[in-house]
């Protein structure tokens, strides 16, 4: 079977260049633009490595592989026009394999390519299963418990809870959320999520009036608390 990358750039000239060349060399391969397309592909499909830019609209490079690195261990390269050290040692330890710093030669690119395949760990299996502390989410039965007893959850609500729990600890933006669960048709009604979470909070939250799970994050969206 052959090796499947996903390539995340959203300057469409790059993304087209390393695809060809990848291509070229026997890869089967995936695209995407933005981080939340990236997100949404990585885990419904199965790659052996994800070449990744850190500037991308929406979600962006480093949250993203902080939030894949909480659910799989699918090699990361990632790509970025910004060489510090700093820069480098932030890439790395959000759970990156490696670094390349734009411009770089095509032959560097497929040499550090293959490199990460070649010690690429095996598959971390993905659970069906979310969990914090007293809560839990079967996602299989589409079932949330608090403290071992069921609490009901709209289709939406459940959704949305889900989509913050795998993504703990990163801020996710309103319109980020309305596409992951309403879809693209409802972008722009960010209105609908802040109703959902006061439900949510109601339901999963000690003191709804000061929430320690999903928490705001003023001016931009939410972030579920471990």
């Amino acid at each position: 079977m052959a090796t499947r990358i996903l390539i995340v750039e959203d300057e469409a000239t790059l993304r087209a260049t390393l695809a060809y060349n990848l291509a070229q060399a026997g890869f089967e391969l995936g695209e995407a633009g933005d981080g939340a397309e990236a997100l949404e592909r990585a885990r419904a499909e199965a790659f052996d490595l994800i070449v990744l830019d850190i500037m991308l609209p929406g979600l962006d490079g480093l949250s993203f592989c902080r939030i894949l690195r909480k659910e799989q261990a699918t090699p990361v390269v990632m790509l970025t026009a910004r060489g510090g050290e700093v820069d480098r040692i932030v890439g790395l330890e959000s759970g990156a394999d490696d670094y390349i710093v734009k411009p770089f030669s095509l032959g560097e690119f497929m040499a550090r390519v293959r490199a990460v395949l070649r010690r690429a760990p095996l598959p971390l299996p993905r659970s069906d299963r979310l969990e914090s502390g007293n809560l839990t989410l079967d996602l299989t039965a589409r079932r949330a418990s608090l403290d071992g007893r069921e609490i009901r959850l709209s289709h939406k609500e459940f959704d949305l809870l889900a989509t913050l729990m795998r993504n703990r600890g990163a801020v996710l933006s309103r319109d980020l959320l309305v596409q992951q669960v309403w879809g693209y048709d409802h972008a722009g009604e960010e209105r609908t999520v802040d109703v959902h979470v006061r439900w949510l909070r109601e339901k999963i939250e000690a003191d709804p009036s000061e929430p320690q799970r999903i928490v705001t994050v003023r001016g931009v969206g939410y972030r579920f608390e471990e």
